[in-house]
């Protein structure tokens, strides 16, 4: 009876450790959402913009993007900045500019940017959230948080991403750490969280 007991409790535990981890699509699986206007470095919330409206100084501006992705320009007032590119922004000025002067040239450079926050949860030695640098990857995440616990799966490592709904990226420790595959071209964007399980 012992026996028959002991051996329901172990296929039960090996039945949950290998339970479903939900919708994921595995690293090198993934393909990014393609935006109209290309590959370009999107603006975030944090970086310090300058945008430069040709032979008009009242109407130049040098704004840091606030935390609802908004720089205040003279004569627009609010305008989103955060996830456009540089020169998209720049063509979104020169539409709106047109009812004060006749033919705008606007440039919009940016300055300072933001470092990113990943928020780096999970099976981790710290939870919390993270400043790195742009275009650091899920390795640096995980250095950050002191790395892997004890408890953690080190197949079930994943990147939540929305673009615009949310996808659940799956990576593996030994995948990162080789560089297997795309694991190491792969880099955090601004929104984007780690999770270890």
């Amino acid at each position: 009876m012992n026996l028959a007991r002991c051996v329901l409790v172990s296929a039960v535990a090996g039945a949950l450790s290998c339970a479903a981890v939900g919708p994921y699509v595995w690293l090198d699986d993934y393909k990014p959402a393609v935006s109209a206007d290309g590959d370009g470095y999107r603006i975030a919330s944090g970086d310090l913009i300058q945008v430069r409206v040709y032979n008009q100084e009242g109407m130049s501006a040098r704004e840091r993007v606030r935390q609802d992705g908004k720089v205040s320009l003279p004569f627009l007032r609010d305008v989103q900045a955060a996830g456009f590119t540089p020169s998209a922004l720049a063509e979104q000025l020169q539409s709106r500019l047109k009812d004060y002067i006749n033919v705008p040239v606007v440039n919009v450079v940016i300055e300072e940017v933001h470092q990113l926050a990943v928020p780096v949860l999970g099976e981790v030695t710290r939870p919390g959230k993270y400043s790195l640098e742009r275009g650091a990857g899920i390795l640096e995440a995980l250095a950050a948080a002191g790395g892997l616990n004890d408890f953690a799966h080190r197949d079930r490592i994943f990147v939540l991403r929305r673009q615009p709904k949310l996808v659940r990226i799956r990576t593996t420790y030994e995948a990162l750490s080789h560089g297997n595959g795309l694991a190491g071209d792969f880099r955090l964007v601004p929104g984007d969280a780690v999770v270890v399980e």
